[in-house]
């Protein structure tokens, strides 16, 4: 099922108002705190979807590239933790400073499932420093 050309099947899955993340930020965690600590697995989001929490995740982003939702540009990039990937897709965008393969990432935001596949739509998001990954 494809949500390209459905904006009211996007408004659906990102919630009320069309909004699921929290734009970026970089207060995810403070400097002292590890970039894993407070985070869900990648391969367990899946099931952490009911009730749509908030879940922090952690990997290395690969295979960054723009897409269109919804007939709208899109920055769509894949993160591995090592137990799974998981989508994080930036609406709007076509392209995010720091964000390309081989970086690491922190990403905070309700969690979907579309294609059995988790996806994160806007998160709150942390590159980490070059060189700690």
């Amino acid at each position: 099922m494809s949500t390209e050309g459905r904006p009211g099947m996007l408004r659906r899955l990102l919630g009320r108002g069309g909004q699921a993340g929290h734009g970026h930020g970089d207060d995810l965690a403070p400097a002292s705190e590890p970039p894993d600590a407070g985070c869900t697995r990648i391969r367990d989001c899946s099931e952490a979807t009911r009730g749509r929490p908030v879940l922090s995740v952690t990997g290395v982003l690969c295979d960054v590239g723009e897409r269109t939702v919804a007939g709208m540009p899109a920055l769509r990039a894949e993160l591995d933790d090592g137990t799974a990937r998981l989508d994080v897709v930036w609406l709007g965008r076509r392209a995010i400073a720091g964000v390309e393969p081989g970086r690491e990432l922190v990403a905070s935001g309700r969690v979907v499932v579309m294609h059995g596949r988790p996806v994160l739509f806007n998160p709150r998001y942390q590159l980490q420093p070059l060189g700690q990954e």
